[in-house]
C-alpha cells in the first residue's frame, strides 16, 4: 500500500504535468493528451505517468509518447519546484490501457444486452433465465 507521502506526491505531479501540458509545453505532439494517474515509487526516485490521447489512434499514442519523453526534463524541472524532496522523481510515460479496457468491456456488455433483448423478443416476451420470486407472506402481528 502506498504511503500518504507518495500519494500526495503523485497527486502533485499529476497536477503539475497536466497544467504544464496545457500552458507550458508547445510541442504539437502532445495536443489532446490527458493525464489520468501517476504512480510514485516508494523511494520517490521514479514516477510513472499514465496518459490517454483523444481518439483511439495507436499512431497518435506513439507520437504523444515520443513528445512526452522529449519534454520529460522540462516537466521534471516543474515538478522539482512544486514538491520539495531530496530527489526529484524521474518521469516515465505509459499509455493508460485501463481506459481502453473499460471501453471494450462496455462495448461487449452492450452487445450482450442487445442479444438478450433480441432473444426475449423471439421467445414471446417471457423472462427466461430468471427465477420466480416467492409471494410475499403477511407479517404476523
Amino acid at each position: 500500500m502506498a504511503s500518504r507521502r507518495t500519494l500526495k506526491a503523485a497527486q502533485a505531479i499529476r497536477e503539475v504535468v497536466a497544467l504544464s501540458l496545457l500552458s507550458g509545453v508547445k510541442d504539437p505532439r502532445v495536443e489532446g493528451v490527458t493525464i489520468n494517474s501517476v504512480e510514485v515509487a516508494g523511494d520517490m526516485r521514479t514516477a510513472k505517468v499514465f496518459f490517454t490521447v483523444l481518439g483511439n489512434d495507436p499512431a497518435k499514442e506513439k507520437l504523444a509518447l515520443k513528445g512526452l519523453q522529449s519534454c520529460a526534463g522540462f516537466l521534471q524541472q516543474r515538478c522539482a519546484k512544486r514538491i520539495e524532496t531530496r530527489y526529484t522523481p524521474r518521469l516515465t510515460f505509459e499509455v493508460d490501457e485501463g481506459v481502453k479496457n473499460l471501453a471494450r468491456v462496455s462495448e461487449i456488455l452492450q452487445q450482450e444486452r442487445l442479444a438478450r433483448e433480441a432473444s426475449q423478443g423471439e421467445g414471446g416476451g417471457q423472462a427466461q433465465d430468471l427465477p420466480e420470486e416467492p409471494p410475499e407472506e403477511p407479517i404476523p402481528e
